[in-house]
């Protein structure tokens, strides 16, 4: 098998979009496919719940290592045929910090069955992505992953310094504690989630590999950092640009709006690539490389290649609904595509891009008119209680139960339940009392004004392959002299695309 590093990493997008569909193309054509790692466990309870079409989950859950786990899941949570349209999808355990064992069984087993069925029938390499604010499942989700083979993990939003001893720590079947961020904590206290792999397993931990540790970034600094002190080796960075879809990091400095509201962006936000270099550790450059001439660009700044997120989203192998998909490209096939890049939108206070789409929640009318609830709690914040204990609040909840748990009534203006509205993004949208189903919130990088460009003469659907071909050119750089190397973004090429 050839483990040469991969000039195009795919994106882990959304909840679900970069299933494993998706990722199982991208690594059989010799790049690093890779899945999203966010949410789950409520996206494999949901579509046990629809009936597993094609058997994918089953057939995978028949490798699970621990048989009594799979059937419980099975027992508990597949309906043969599939539930009913207008019937709600039955609940799973909250995030907690003890969580339940049944919440801990999905965990396990959501990751163990993505990345198994992504690994599935070919010896490529196969990644997932995770955001490091979204602290309560991640030591047991990568365990999960671990147990099916992954050989890449990748995290963002936030800085992940402990996630590489954690990694460590599992492949040695060793218990891992991930301490919690917690607002309002004390100097002298501590917050932890603990998974033991010896006790999830019945006393002996099965044994794991340890895969490849690759932090997302926006910066020389937090690069810099994570390489010098991380608790564990990191084997190398993806630097994103502000073109990024998703989440974006906050500019530096004072908060500036443009006209339209979105953050402004300027060039104390540019990445110094010159010390990003001279880390040593390879690096994929993100935000509008999805061309042959963006992978030379970054090839010629010093990167190992590019990682491609919109394109692939809009792509056949995608989870993206179908409908959205095809909204989306013709929009952008009319020139109409239009991307918001919303400050508020997300309860993790970063900028998140939002494509404006007719019946979404990017319209004004439907995001007032959505009775506000918490019943999934991925983004929820931590805060300490005055008892000492742990309390959770989330800005896009019920503004009066934010304000109850000590929260600032100005924080919930303009917030999103991202943790529903993905889920609608890939038909998994929860049925509510009123009988309609959660509206979707799509996002995507600026890339989406032009991603038509991957569409044939006459079709409104196009390939993974057809994405990797176009950009991938015959022949390309694979080392350069170091006079050639730009130090900083020496022009606007790359960030005016």
């Amino acid at each position: 098998m050839n483990h040469e590093l991969p000039a195009i990493i795919q994106g882990g997008m959304g909840v679900g979009v970069s299933g494993w569909r998706l990722a199982r193309t991208v690594s059989q054509a010799g790049q690093l496919g890779v899945v999203s790692g966010t949410g789950l466990d409520v996206v494999f309870t949901r579509r046990l719940q629809l009936g597993d079409p094609g058997g994918h989950v089953r057939r995978a859950l028949e490798m699970f290592p621990i048989r009594e786990v799979a059937e419980r899941i099975l027992d508990r949570y597949f309906v043969p045929g599939g539930k009913r349209a207008d019937q709600s999808f039955r609940a799973k355990p909250m995030l907690a910090v003890n969580p339940t064992r049944l919440g801990e069984e999905l965990l396990v087993a959501a990751n163990f069955v993505e990345i198994y069925l992504a690994k599935e029938g070919h010896d490529g390499q196969v990644g997932i992505n995770y955001l490091e604010k979204i602290q309560l499942p991640t030591v047991p989700s990568l365990y999960g992953a671990m147990l099916a083979g992954v050989d890449w993990v990748l995290m963002g939003a936030g800085i992940p310094k402990s996630i590489p001893g954690l990694i460590d720590r599992l492949s040695r079947g060793e218990a891992a504690t991930l301490k919690l961020n917690v607002t309002g904590g004390k100097a002298d206290e501590e917050y932890g989630t603990t998974f033991d792999p010896n006790a999830f397993c019945g006393g002996k931990a099965l044994p794991v590999p340890r895969p490849k540790f690759v932090a997302i970034v926006s910066s020389a600094t937090l690069a810099t950092m994570l390489a010098r002190r991380s608790e564990g080796r990191v084997d190398g960075f993806i630097v994103e640009l502000s073109q990024a879809g998703g989440h974006n990091a906050p500019p530096r400095g004072e908060l500036r709006l443009n006209e339209l509201g979105e953050p402004i962006y300027g060039p104390r936000d540019n990445p110094d690539l010159e010390t990003i270099r001279g880390i040593g550790l390879p690096f994929w450059l993100a935000g509008g490389f999805a061309s042959a001439s963006g992978l030379a660009q970054a090839l010629l700044a010093g990167a190992a290649g590019v990682q491609i997120g919109t394109a692939f989203a809009y792509c056949d192998e995608s989870d993206l609904d179908h409908e959205l998909k095809e909204q989306v490209l013709k929009a952008s096939l009319a020139d109409d595509a239009r991307v918001f890049t919303d400050p508020v939108a997300s309860p993790t206070g970063f900028p998140f891009k939002v494509v404006q789409l007719e019946g979404t929640l990017s319209e004004r009318n439907r995001y007032e008119k959505r009775k506000r609830v918490c019943d999934l709690g991925y983004l929820r914040q931590a805060y300490r209680t005055e008892d000492g204990t742990i309390g959770w609040r989330c800005s896009a909840e019920p503004e009066d139960d934010f304000v109850r748990k000590g929260g600032a009534i100005e924080d919930t203006v303009g917030r999103k339940c991202l943790c529903n509205a993905l889920l609608g993004n890939i038909g998994l949208g929860q049925v509510v009392a009123d009988g309609s189903t959660e509206k979707p919130l799509v996002t995507s990088g600026d890339d989406v004004a032009t991603i038509a460009r991957f569409l044939p003469p006459d079709g409104l659907t196009y390939s993974a392959l057809d994405v990797i071909n176009r950009i991938l050119p015959d022949i390309v750089p694979t080392s350069i002299a170091d006079d050639e190397v730009p130090t900083v973004f020496e022009t606007e090429e790359i960030l005016a695309r």
